[in-house]
C-alpha cells in the first residue's frame, strides 16, 4: 500500500496538468460566448486575431505570438464559412508577423463582398496595419495606433539597406550586401504594389500610390506609432471609438502575468460624481 506522501505527490502531479487545462477550456468557452454575443448584437461574423505574450501551461515558459501561417489558415477558413454578403467584424491586436500570412489574410478580407470592419482596441502594427488597409472601415480606440508596413530583410529595414550604395563607393561594398540590396528593392516594390492594390478601390490611384510610398519606403522607423489622427489625415477610413463588448472580449485574452506586476489600479470604472466627492 502506497504511503501518504506518494499519494500526495501523485495528486499534485495530476493537478499540475489538469487545473491549467481546465482553466484554458473554461476561458475558451467564455471567449466563444462573448464572440457569439457580439455577433448576435451586430449581425456579423466576428473573427479575433489577438496576440499576447503567453506562457506554456506546464513549464510557464513565455513565448511571443505574431501573425503566422496557422493564423492565415484559420482566418481564411473562417471567411470561407461566412456567407459572401455577411459583414465581418475583425478584431486585431498584434505586433505584426509574416508578410505572406498577412497578405493572405488582407486579400481574403479585401475580396469579401460584405462590409469588413476592423477593430483596433490597442495596436495593429506592421502586418496588422496591412489588414486595416483591406477594410471598409477601421474602428480605433482614441489611443490605439497603427504602424508602417515597410518590409525587413532579416534584422534590417529594406529602406536602410537600399541607402548603402548611396553612402559608399561600389568597391567598398561586399558582394553579400549587393545581394541584400537587390532583395530589398524587390521586397519594397512588391509591398508598395500590394498596398496600392488594396487602396485603389477606396481612393484615387495617385493618392493610393503616395500613401503606399509613405508607409512602405522607410519614412519612419518600423515601430513608429501612427495615431488615429494621423491615420485619418492620411485618408484611411478610421472612426474613433470602441464598443464596450470589444473591451470585454479583450479581457478574456489576458497578458501572461509576470512574477511582479508592473501596473496596479482598482479595476472598476469611476463616475464623474465619485471623483468630485
Amino acid at each position: 500500500m502506497p504511503d501518504i506522501w506518494t499519494v500526495l505527490l501523485a495528486v499534485a502531479i495530476i493537478l499540475l496538468f489538469v487545473v491549467p487545462f481546465a482553466q484554458q477550456q473554461v476561458t475558451r468557452a467564455r471567449r466563444l460566448r462573448a464572440i457569439r454575443d457580439i455577433e448576435a448584437e451586430r449581425q456579423t461574423r466576428v473573427i479575433a486575431l489577438i496576440h499576447r505574450q503567453e506562457r506554456v501551461a506546464f513549464l510557464g515558459i513565455p513565448f511571443y505570438r505574431y501573425i503566422d501561417i496557422n493564423d492565415s489558415e484559420e482566418v481564411l477558413r473562417a471567411i470561407r464559412l461566412t456567407p459572401p454578403e455577411m459583414p465581418i467584424d475583425f478584431i486585431v491586436h498584434t505586433p505584426g508577423g509574416l508578410v505572406l500570412s498577412s497578405e493572405q489574410i488582407a486579400m481574403a478580407l479585401w475580396r469579401h463582398k460584405g462590409k469588413v470592419t476592423v477593430f483596433v482596441p490597442h495596436y495593429a502594427m506592421s502586418g496588422g496595419t496591412l489588414l486595416c488597409l483591406a477594410a471598409d472601415e477601421v474602428m480605433m480606440d482614441e489611443n490605439a495606433v497603427l504602424g508602417p508596413v515597410d518590409p525587413r530583410i532579416g534584422d534590417y529595414p529594406a529602406a536602410s539597406i537600399l541607402r548603402v550604395p548611396r553612402l559608399k563607393p561600389p568597391e567598398e561594398i561586399e558582394d553579400e550586401t549587393f545581394i541584400l540590396v537587390d532583395i530589398a528593392a524587390k521586397a519594397q516594390s512588391q509591398m508598395r504594389e500590394f498596398v496600392v492594390s488594396l487602396l485603389r478601390d477606396r481612393m484615387e490611384t495617385d493618392r493610393a500610390e503616395r500613401l503606399a510610398r509613405l508607409l512602405v519606403e522607410g519614412t519612419w522607423t518600423h515601430d513608429y506609432p501612427i495615431t488615429f489622427e494621423e491615420a485619418r489625415d492620411l485618408g484611411l477610413p478610421v472612426i474613433s471609438g470602441m464598443p464596450a463588448e470589444i473591451y470585454r472580449l479583450m479581457d478574456l485574452f489576458p497578458q501572461a502575468m509576470p512574477r511582479r506586476p508592473s501596473v496596479a489600479y482598482v479595476p472598476i470604472p469611476y463616475r464623474e460624481e465619485e471623483k468630485k466627492g
